[in-house]
């Protein structure tokens, strides 16, 4: 019976052992009202200048695509005006090979030559206008939506 009361004796108290972690435990503390309510007005204007740049990366997305759009039409469009006035000057320079063909004198061949260079010179002019008209359209239209963009943000700007 001495045996059993020296090895009671020796035995480790279960009360004795400690979690580990119990060192790097943060002691709890109460966070002061103002803290807090710092926390809070900054979390919510957060939230509100996210919301801002949310909305204004969607126009911003919106202007680009609206931009896009505009200047591939009026690419198509100065496109379609060139193959145009390349026709116009390839059926007039046809016609006047043509004409040269059926010349019978000299004066008339250079008659025939200075109407065609006249012809010529006053189509290209129109074409060149025609073309200038059009593309300071197409760059008009195109930065349309950007301008727009950016002057509702300089008026939501002085709003704020």
């Amino acid at each position: 019976m001495a045996e059993t009361k020296t090895t009671k004796a020796r035995a480790p108290k279960a009360a004795a052992v400690q979690n580990p972690m119990d060192a790097f435990a943060v002691p709890a503390f109460e966070v002061p009202t103002g803290v807090r309510e710092f926390a809070e007005k900054s979390i919510e204007k957060a939230k509100e200048n996210y919301a801002v740049m949310k909305t204004a990366a969607e126009e911003a997305t919106d202007m680009l695509e609206d931009s896009y759009e505009t200047s591939r039409q009026g690419v198509l469009e100065i496109n379609m005006k060139a193959l145009d006035a390349a026709k116009v000057s390839t059926d007039a320079t046809f016609a006047y090979a043509k004409d040269m063909m059926a010349v019978k004198t000299l004066a008339e061949a250079v008659e025939l030559q200075t109407a065609f260079v006249h012809q010529q010179f006053d189509s290209l002019v129109a074409q060149a206008k025609e073309m200038q008209e059009l593309v300071s359209k197409v760059a008009t239209d195109s930065s349309q939506p950007a301008k727009d963009v950016f002057q509702k943000s300089i008026k939501d700007l002085k709003v704020a």
